[in-house]
């Protein structure tokens, strides 16, 4: 799959491009958490039985994460910033239906429409990666990732304020604004990315996915409900499994898959993608257990008995902390790299956990717990990205963190299945009331803490990561470094690109193309000219580069297929000014 641009990108990216990506990204993730405050009188609210209501939640769940891959496609194909805004539409379409209604299937209509907005996250990240230069990538795309827990963090307080002092229906009104906000914003600041990838759409592969995770999705959410054991359940896993293996047969005979599978099975890809399922089961269950401890009656004997409001405010440092982490991840990151910042944060979480077992006694607890969670969530989440972007040609950046986006809604679905079926297990029920015990928080603690000591495990498996041994190899961004150390373990090619007179070239764009014609890797020259692009597998290259004010260089060259990078440097002919061609 070659990787092609145009000519100029329409404008250039601006410093407000990152904040308003990022906010973008905030008013999904509020979409995500708009309810909590309420769910427990949403039955009530809409005339319905508990079981049906708990369908305004799965189908936001359900929509966003058969969206995320889907719209990461449909930006590399057709235009990051034209999806972006097809995304925020279709939300604040769906948050006007839902604020219109008080009746169940509208309201999931609305719901289904709000949660195909998760698909901003990878478009907001892939626009990231094509406009801004590569010292500033790291915190960008860190802000960008961690906008998911800022966004549900903020928005639980003041979700909780407009539901105690207006009518419900007011927390769809306000979803809408922001997202118009969020649209024009982007319509005045965020330029196009004139990076396409070829070919047409998969649309046998996005229903094939479509329907497997929805198969996979809806008995996760709805098992304790139906009964983990019972034949609906069983039977939707299975179909899941069967339609899900069709469907990886199917795109790996694809010549334009929805999902490269065989990118996805790269090692860096694959541990990656592990690792945010259990950073995601991770994040939600601190969202599930805090406030319903902070708002129990102080007569169970361990209730808090804390208001709605003051609840979301103990919370809401989750969000804030994450937030704050990204410059200080962008730090650690360059020094170390995104996987030993992975590393950092689960850790980080593990002792959140772990300590927060003994400290559920006061609602200034719950505020530690909530700091020192959103500081190692921040470190993890923020690594995600980057993580990805450096093991992927650019041309999929948006389908793959798509896919790790979907990874982490995973996560969180099982999160909220299992911690939901433990709450309810353990519940102490007086009458018809189920109450939450002590003992079912602190199991819900136990199991997170087990997620990511499993994390970390995966973590560790992610490739080893060495630094380049030659100054010119030097690298100017993660991303850079991520491509060097690639091609020093696993062999590649490298050298630097020169001008006609023998002058270093600083970003220009180097492409590896296989003999197929698809493009295996791509980077930008590092000030000094240096470039390094790691192989998938032995045989004949082309490496195209350009740059502006240059004519285009393509040159052929094999590679072995072993650790040894071979040195190739790149020689950009004089561009004639009048015509704007190679002299």
């Amino acid at each position: 799959m070659t990787h092609t641009s145009t000519d100029q990108p329409a404008r250039r990216a601006t410093g407000a491009l990152v904040p308003v990506l990022a906010f973008a990204g905030i008013v999904v993730a509020v979409m995500q958490t708009l309810l909590v405050p309420v769910i427990k009188d949403l039955p009530t609210l809409l005339s319905t039985s508990p079981s049906n209501a708990t369908w305004v939640l799965t189908s936001t769940l359900l929509s966003g994460a058969v969206a995320t891959p889907i719209m990461g496609r449909l930006g590399d194909l057709f235009g990051k910033r034209r999806m972006l805004f097809t995304s925020l539409a279709v939300m604040v379409a769906g948050a006007l239906v839902s604020a219109l209604t008080s009746t169940l299937l509208p309201m999931i209509v609305g719901r289904t429409l709000q949660g195909f907005a998760m698909g901003a996250i990878p478009l907001g990240i892939g626009l990231m990666r094509d406009m801004l230069p590569r010292e500033k990538l790291g915190s960008a795309m860190a802000l960008m990732s961690s906008s998911i827990g800022v966004g549900g963090g903020l928005a639980l307080p003041a979700a909780a304020l407009v539901a105690q002092h207006t009518d419900w229906h007011a927390l769809f009104y306000g979803a809408a604004g922001l997202g118009v906000v969020s649209i024009v914003l982007t319509f005045l600041v965020v330029p196009e990315s004139p990076m396409r990838a070829e070919g047409s759409f998969d649309y046998l592969g996005a229903l094939g996915l479509s329907v497997g995770l929805v198969l996979f999705l809806l008995p996760i959410t709805k098992g304790s409900d139906w009964g983990w054991s019972s034949a609906t359940t069983l039977g939707l896993f299975g179909a899941a499994v069967a339609v899900l293996l069709l469907w990886g047969l199917m795109e790996l005979k694809v010549a334009a898959p929805l999902v490269d599978l065989r990118t996805t099975a790269r090692p860096a890809v694959l541990f990656t993608n592990l690792a945010s399922i259990m950073v995601g089961v991770s994040f939600y269950v601190v969202s599930l257990v805090l406030p319903q401890l902070l708002q129990l009656p102080a007569a169970t004997g361990y209730g808090l008995g804390q208001s709605m409001v003051v609840a979301g405010l103990c919370v809401a440092p989750l969000g804030l902390t994450m937030m704050f982490t990204a410059p200080v991840y962008a730090r650690i990151s360059a020094k170390y790299g995104p996987k030993v910042t992975l590393i950092i944060g689960m850790v980080i979480i593990a002792v959140g956990y772990g300590g927060g077992l003994g400290l559920m006694n006061a609602a200034w607890q719950t505020i530690v717990i909530s700091v020192v969670l959103g500081a190692g969530i921040g470190l993890a989440y923020s690594s995600l990205p980057a993580l990805i972007v450096g093991a992927v040609p650019a041309s999929e950046t948006g389908a793959a963190n798509g896919l790790n986006t979907l990874m982490r809604s995973i996560g969180t679905s099982v999160s909220s299945a299992v911690i939901g079926m433990v709450l309810a297990n353990t519940a102490h029920h007086v009458g018809d009331v189920a109450v939450p015990t002590m003992h079912g928080f602190r199991v819900s603690f136990l199991i997170a803490t087990g997620a990511v000591a499993v994390g970390l495990v995966l973590a560790l498996f992610l490739p080893r990561q060495r630094q380049a041994t030659k100054p010119q190899l030097r690298a100017s961004s993660e991303e850079d470094a991520a491509l060097e150390r690639a091609a020093e373990v696993l062999g590649g090619f490298r050298g630097r690109v020169l001008n006609a007179g023998g002058d270093p070239v600083a970003r220009a764009k180097v492409t590896l193309i296989d003999r197929r014609g698809r493009q295996a890797g791509a980077t930008l020259s590092a000030e000094d000219g240096s470039y390094a692009l790691a192989v998938p597998a032995q045989g004949a290259y082309v490496l195209a580069a350009k740059a502006a004010g240059h004519g285009p260089l393509a040159s052929s060259a094999t590679h072995a297929g072993d650790d040894r990078p071979v040195d190739v440097d790149l020689s950009l002919p004089g561009a004639d000014r009048n015509s704007g061609v190679p002299a």
